[in-house]
């Protein structure tokens, strides 16, 4: 009698099977650790950003407030001043479009009517994608959150989107 060499046919099949069946389990968790690291990466970049922001208005009081993230940034070697601060990673301060996101999300910085307010915010490039949460925080540097949204809501939107006054 000869020696069977090898796996039959129905045992690959079934070997097969037991993977499909742990990937249609795994995959859906490795989405969603994604998006939760991605939301954690967004909560920490608006911090460093709140944090960057009360640098800036210190080294320069008459300018008040950065007007945008590149102002809080620079590119290396960076050189200290109103226009490029150095006070953020370029990567962040460079996270204004899709195609420049950074984690998965777009982040945004905007002004207020006077020289002492400004609002900054990220959002999810793609929403249930990249992340489901859009964080923003203004001068009070309290990181909001609002699930399901997924768009820059501009100065005082930040309030206005989570209901808050305004």
């Amino acid at each position: 009698m000869r020696k069977q060499k090898g796996f039959s046919l129905i045992e690959l099949l079934i070997v097969v099977a037991i993977i499909l069946i742990i990937a249609a389990i795994a995959i859906p968790n490795l989405l969603r650790a994604r998006m939760a690291a991605n939301e954690s990466a967004a909560a920490s970049s608006i911090r460093t950003i709140n944090t960057a922001e009360i640098s800036y208005i210190t080294a320069y009081p008459t300018t008040g407030y950065s007007a945008t993230l590149g102002n809080l940034g620079g590119a290396s070697p960076c050189t200290a001043g109103p226009a490029a601060a150095c006070l953020i990673d370029n990567n962040l301060a460079a996270a204004t479009t899709a195609a420049t996101a950074k984690s998965g999300y777009i982040y945004a910085e905007t002004v207020g009517a006077t020289l002492n307010q400004y609002e900054a915010a990220g959002w999810p490039v793609t929403l249930n994608s990249s992340g489901t949460k859009t964080f923003c925080s203004v001068e009070d540097a309290v990181i909001r959150v609002s699930p399901g949204t997924a768009a820059d809501p501009g100065y005082g939107g930040c309030q206005k989107l989570l209901g808050i006054q305004n």
